[in-house]
C-alpha cells in the first residue's frame, strides 16, 4: 500500500475510533465508564464497590487525625467554634468522600425540596419498587418526579403537620394512584394507639404495617427526629446481613444537644457500620439566608447502602 494511502487510511480510522468512543463509553454503567481506557474498561460492579470503600477508609483515617488535632478526644471537640484560630465546622469531619457508582442527579425542585440521587435509572429499571417519605411539608416535587421517572413505583408519605401530599401529586390524577399518605410521625418508639394523637410509628414498624420488606428510596425530612429514628432502625435490623434499603435522602438537623461532636459522632459512625455510605451533601442555604445569624446546623446528605441485593449494587440492572 503507498504510505499516502496507508497515512489517509490511518488517520480516516483515527478519527473515527475518536468520535465513536464517546458514545460507546456513554452506553456504559458509570462504574466501567470511570475507568475506560481505551479498549481496557473497568472492574466488575462488585470489584468497583470495594475498591471505592477502601479509598472511603482513608477519609475515615483522615476523620481521626482531624478529631485528635481539634480534641484530642471526640469530647473535646467543638461542633462549630467560635475561636478564629479553628477554621472548621462538624460537617468537615464527614465529607462525602463515598463516590456513588452511578448517575447522580438532583431530583425534584430546585431550591428547598428537591434531593440528590443515585442511580435513578437502575431504580426506575424495576417492575416494582418502593419509596417512602418522612417530612411532607406541602411540597411533593421530588416524589413527583421519582414516581414519573419511575412507573413501577409507589410512595409512602407521612408527616403528621399536613393533611395530604404537595400540589405536584395531588393535583395530578395518575400519580395519586401511586402515592399513600398517612398524617402520622415517624419517631424511634411506636405510640400509635387510638388514643395518641398525633400517632408515631418506627420505620420497621410501617414497613411491616404495609407488607414491605424493603424500601429502594427513603427519604427523610423531620427536624431532628432523624436521630432516634435512624438509631431504632438500625438497631432493628442489626441481626440482618444489610439494611432493608437502597439509599436515603436525609435532612440533618443539629439542633440542641444532638449537635454535640461526641453524640453526633457516634450516631453518624453506627450508619456507617451498616453499610450507608454518604456520596453528596449541600447545606441549607435557604435557611442560612432566612435566619441570618444561625450556625450552619442544618445540612443535607444523601446515602448509599453498599451491602444487599438490590438495584444499586446488582449487576444485573447493568
Amino acid at each position: 500500500m503507498p504510505r499516502p494511502t496507508f497515512i489517509a487510511l490511518a488517520a480516516l480510522l483515527t478519527v473515527g475510533f475518536i468520535l465513536l468512543l464517546p458514545s460507546f463509553i456513554s452506553t456504559l454503567p458509570v462504574h466501567t465508564s470511570y475507568y475506560c481506557h481505551f479498549f481496557n474498561c473497568g472492574p466488575s460492579l462488585s470489584a468497583w464497590l470495594e475498591s471505592e470503600d477502601a479509598r472511603y477508609s482513608i477519609a475515615l483515617q483522615r476523620r481521626q487525625e482531624l478529631i485528635k488535632t481539634w480534641g484530642p478526644s471526640e469530647d473535646s471537640v467543638e461542633s462549630y467554634p467560635q475561636d478564629t484560630s479553628k477554621l472548621y465546622t462538624l460537617w468537615d469531619f464527614y465529607i462525602p468522600a463515598f463516590q456513588c457508582p452511578h448517575h447522580v442527579e438532583r431530583v425534584g425542585t430546585r431550591g428547598d425540596g428537591g434531593k440528590w440521587v443515585c442511580g435513578v435509572e437502575r431504580v426506575a429499571k424495576q417492575e416494582k419498587c418502593v419509596i417512602y417519605s418522612f417530612g411532607i411539608n406541602g411540597e411533593s416535587s421530588f416524589e413527583a418526579d421519582l414516581l414519573t421517572r419511575a412507573p413501577g413505583c409507589e410512595v409512602w408519605g407521612y408527616d403528621f403537620s399536613v393533611t395530604r401530599w404537595g400540589p405536584e401529586i395531588s393535583n395530578n390524577v395518575e400519580l395519586n394512584t401511586r402515592a399513600h399518605f398517612q398524617p402520622w410521625g415517624i419517631s424511634g418508639t411506636d405510640n400509635h394507639t387510638e388514643r395518641d394523637h398525633p400517632k408515631f410509628w418506627t420505620i420497621d414498624s410501617l414497613m411491616k404495617h404495609n407488607g414491605h420488606t424493603f424500601i429502594d428510596v427513603l427519604k427523610c425530612d423531620i427536624e431532628g427526629s432523624e436521630f432516634d429514628t435512624l438509631t431504632a432502625f438500625v438497631a432493628a435490623n442489626a441481626d440482618k446481613d444489610a439494611l432493608p434499603i437502597g439509599q436515603i435522602q436525609l435532612e440533618i438537623h443539629t439542633y440542641g444537644d444532638r449537635g454535640q461532636f461526641a453524640y453526633f459522632n457516634h450516631w453518624w459512625t453506627a450508619l456507617e457500620a451498616a453499610g450507608l455510605r454518604p456520596f453528596w451533601t449541600e447545606p441549607n442555604l435557604v435557611a442560612l439566608n432566612l435566619y441570618r445569624g444561625i450556625r450552619p446546623d442544618v445540612v443535607e446528605y444523601s446515602f448509599m447502602n453498599i451491602r444487599g441485593n438490590h438495584a444499586l449494587v446488582n449487576e444485573a440492572f447493568n
